[in-house]
């Protein structure tokens, strides 16, 4: 119910990424490409017999309670793509990741590293730009060895890493839900990831249409699992679990995390998007 494809950050085409799932033995896969829709139509045309599509996206956001204010991902699923108000706020928020990439290049170049923001979009392939096409061009030229290594303190982790301007997190659960789609916050409690929002903070988002947390996922230990799962509990809100796929710029494998039969039933009971069946 997580996963990106080369419409944003990953490494696999849409194509690639549902015929990967057919292949690891999923029924149901998710597409969610950071704020962006164009993976869609690619994965629906490419979808392998016996497997569902869930249509979704990954929106950048972000809460001001605190300072600086704490970025945030949420999960939208089955929304309306055509939905003006968060067509043009995805426009927005891809526009703002392009820029802020290209300001990253300009001080990467400044202290003398030899990368270049032509070759970075090229990269991309026409795809939401992020930090991830900036590691590999990194990678590319042996200053790291990895994406880990580049999400370093000492590169785009801490010294070149910029702010951008994401989607204040109740407007974009407002768009999603004006949308007819199903607002999950992703890896809500993930410390190793940086700073995390109070509880407190998820209620007010409940009350005010958030449907579900995201608990297993590689970046939750076992405790944050559990912490998120009996949050939802009380809330009332659906659990889902997922590998939040990335191809090979992360270890962990598509399908490492799932998500159980009645959440998904009320994903998508609650969504206005059809599920695609291959």
């Amino acid at each position: 119910m997580h996963t990106h494809s080369t419409a944003s950050d990953g490494t696999l085409s849409p194509a690639e990424l549902v015929r990967a799932a057919s292949r690891a033995g999923l029924d149901v896969l998710a597409i969610t490409d950071h704020d962006t829709t164009a993976g869609w139509e690619p994965a629906v045309r490419a979808l392998p017999p016996g497997l569902r599509l869930v249509r979704g996206a990954e929106l950048s956001c972000r809460w001001s309670g605190t300072e600086p204010a704490v970025p945030l991902h949420l999960l939208a699923y089955l929304f309306d793509p055509g939905h003006p108000e968060l067509v043009d706020e995805l426009a927005r928020v891809r526009a703002a990741r392009e820029e802020r990439g290209e300001r990253i290049v300009a001080l990467l170049r400044a202290d003398g590293i030899d990368v270049s923001w032509p070759d970075i979009l090229a990269g991309a392939g026409g795809g939401t730009v992020g930090r991830p096409h900036i590691a590999q061009a990194l990678i590319r030229a042996g200053l790291v060895g990895s994406t880990g290594e580049a999400f370093g303190p000492d590169w785009l982790g801490e010294r070149y890493r910029l702010p951008k301007e994401d989607i204040d997190v109740f407007r974009a659960v407002r768009l999603v839900r004006a949308a007819g789609g199903v607002p999950v916050f992703a890896h809500p409690r993930a410390t190793r990831r940086g700073r995390v929002v109070p509880d407190e903070l998820i209620a007010d988002l409940a009350a005010a249409g958030l449907a579900g947390l995201e608990a297993d996922h590689e970046d939750h230990s076992p405790a944050e699992q559990a912490h998120v799962r009996a949050l939802a509990a009380d809330l009332g809100l659906l659990v889902t679990g997922s590998s939040d796929f990335h191809g090979t710029h992360k270890t962990v494998q598509l399908g490492a995390f799932t998500t159980g039969a009645e959440a998904y039933e009320r994903i998508v009971d609650a969504g206005v998007t059809e599920v695609a069946s291959g």
